[in-house]
């Protein structure tokens, strides 16, 4: 399907007080934000709309229907099955991340990430009491890779208990391969290392590229480990949906399930029942569109741009990671230069002190949006 984006209301609607308390006032293209900005699933507007048509909006059991839709979906694009697992219904990736970070480590404990990487990670750590542990990427000629020996190094120190794998990889947009997980699933087994995958955005592997679930790749290395799914990311419905958390060790899902009822988690919303439903039963076709949206911009950038600014290689998520540092600018230097630019991209260093020099840009737009970005650069160099 293709999107038609002449009567598509929102192309580029914002927080305007956030843009602003970040970037300051002026013409900027809004491009920071993790979102597709594209016409909603219609089978999801429907949903929502015939639930809100319903006029009553009190307590209400959320269906065996939505996990179900949810691993049909999953079998069907990533030939993955839930036997066996746990499926539990979480608030977001943060509050999942967050709640296992204080049941399965202790004050002081160190938490591993890959930077660069979300923004999020290294707070929820911090915020905690643990300790940050960074095992940094390694950029080579062909992109992003895992640096495993320094990461068995870091594990094997027995105050490191906890990694966080982003898998496809934010920012960089790598998607790892199950050769790849299953190293590390094997390097963090013999250091007792508990993995929480962020796979968030797991639909979002390009055409060409195939996602390979954690649990999958590391099958049989007896890793313990829990993954985040939801349709937020691949539908455009983070204000909207919950995430869930998927696992096949009893002990993780009974103290998550613990700590949700302590903290009164899971507290569901009708409408958003209604939407995380629709999306994976019937959003199939709308996501194949999409994916074909951000394979064509994404080849847009790379043909608009001269040899000084280059998008790296990517292979999964509608979020381009663009390398500036030919430009020769600092860090403070980049972003004032983007916003002179007309550009509010999320500059690299917000991922991790390795991602300084480059920008992450969403790209799951109006294809019109990309080449006035494209313009915009080109004019300012």
């Amino acid at each position: 399907m293709s999107f038609d984006f002449t009567a598509h209301e929102r192309s580029l609607a914002v927080d305007q007080q956030r843009l602003s308390s970040l970037f300051g006032s002026g013409d900027l293209l809004p491009l920071w934000i993790a979102e597709p900005y594209v016409p909603l699933a219609e089978p999801v507007r429907t949903a929502i709309e015939t639930r809100s048509a319903a006029g009553w909006y009190g307590y209400e059991t959320r269906p065996d229907a939505v996990k179900e839709a949810f691993w049909a979906w999953m079998s069907r694009r990533h030939s993955w099955s839930g036997q066996g697992l746990s499926t539990i219904v979480s608030p977001s990736v943060g509050t999942s991340i967050g709640v296992l970070i204080e049941e399965l480590t202790q004050p002081g404990d160190g938490v591993l990430i890959q930077p660069p990487v979300f923004t999020d990670f290294k707070p929820l750590i911090a915020r905690a009491g643990r300790t940050v542990v960074r095992n940094p990427l390694v950029l080579g000629e062909g992109g992003y890779q895992m640096d495993l020996d320094q990461l068995a190094a870091l594990t094997a120190e027995s105050s490191v208990k906890l990694m966080i794998l982003c898998n496809p990889h934010n920012p960089v947009g790598r998607l790892w391969t199950e050769e790849e997980l299953r190293a590390a699933a094997a390097i963090c087994t013999e250091n007792q290392v508990v993995v929480v995958a962020d796979e968030i955005h797991a639909d979002l592997a390009l055409p060409t590229m195939q996602f390979a679930p954690f649990a999958k790749a590391a099958a049989n290395t007896g890793v313990r480990w829990a993954a985040t799914h939801g349709p937020i990311k691949t539908f455009g419905l983070a204000g909207m949906c919950d995430t869930l958390l998927i696992t096949d060790d009893g002990e993780i899902a009974e103290g998550f399930k613990g700590a949700s009822s302590r903290l009164h988690l899971t507290r569901n919303n009708v409408i958003a029942t209604s939407a995380f439903e629709a999306a994976y039963t019937s959003g199939g076709d709308w996501l194949d569109g999409l994916l074909d949206l951000v394979t064509g911009n994404l080849e847009r950038l790379h043909n608009g741009l001269g040899e000084a600014i280059s998008v790296m290689p990517h292979e999964a998520t509608y979020l381009a990671w663009i390398d500036f540092r030919r430009l020769g600018l600092d860090v403070p230097q980049l972003k004032d230069w983007l916003v002179g630019a007309g550009l509010a991209l999320s500059p690299g260093h917000w991922f991790g002190r390795e991602g300084a020099g480059f920008a992450r840009m969403s790209i799951a737009v109006d294809p019109a949006v990309i080449d006035e970005a494209v313009r915009r650069l080109n004019d300012h160099l």
